[in-house]
């Protein structure tokens, strides 16, 4: 059995690192978790305190930021999917690391609280738009910097692009995706059309976690 095991559920942060073990062609062992597991499966939280997704062991590390997951594989396992840091693109590739989440996913997931998973007497129908016009206006970095281009960094595909990647397919899930610029629409298509990102979708498809 692989030493390498991801705790996920159906579209949520941890296909992050499942789209890179897919990419990288790892061998690793999956759980599907229901979601939120916290809430539906209350035994999670003696794994993972957070109860939160992704969790990720590799014998005795133990992670539970996405992007962070996906760093760790790279440098670890399969260093093409990196940029090394004495490559002129490292500064924009931890840039994008970086940015995914703390810029481009967090924001969705307020949207995703004030508009939807809060009791309904407790949704913000304007502070939930006012997080998806954040989130539209931070893609300005994106818009600019891809419309040349066909990855972000080093013209080949890396961990950087699984990060943004994935918070683009998040706001096509939210439904944001007919606000994107054209070449943010071109690059996420070209995205989804990969094979790691077919497989690791194909692995829960159509689970209800």
């Amino acid at each position: 059995m692989s030493q390498l095991k991801l705790w996920h559920c159906h579209d949520a942060r941890s296909l992050r690192p499942l789209w890179a073990l897919q990419e990288m062609q790892l061998d690793y062992e999956l759980e599907v978790l229901p979601f939120p597991p916290r809430f539906f499966q209350k035994e999670y939280l003696g794994i993972n305190p957070l109860g939160t997704v992704p969790y990720f062991t590799d014998g005795d590390t133990r992670m539970t930021e996405s992007t962070g997951i996906c760093h760790y594989l790279a440098e670890r396992y399969v260093p093409d999917y990196r940029i090394a840091p004495d490559h002129p693109d490292y500064g924009d590739y931890l840039n994008w690391l970086y940015h995914s989440d703390a810029t481009l996913t967090f924001p969705q997931t307020l949207y995703l609280r004030y508009a939807i998973m809060e009791p309904e007497e407790r949704r913000q129908p304007q502070v939930a738009e006012d997080y998806v016009n954040w989130y539209i206006a931070r893609l300005r970095l994106l818009d600019a910097h891809i419309v040349d281009k066909n990855f972000l960094c080093d013209d080949r595909f890396t961990i950087a692009d699984i990060a943004i990647g994935y918070a683009l397919y998040l706001g096509e899930l939210n439904g944001f995706a007919e606000r994107y610029s054209p070449q943010v629409r071109d690059y996420l298509a070209a995205l989804k059309q990969r094979q790691g990102f077919v497989s690791a979708v194909a692995r829960t498809e159509g689970s209800n976690s």
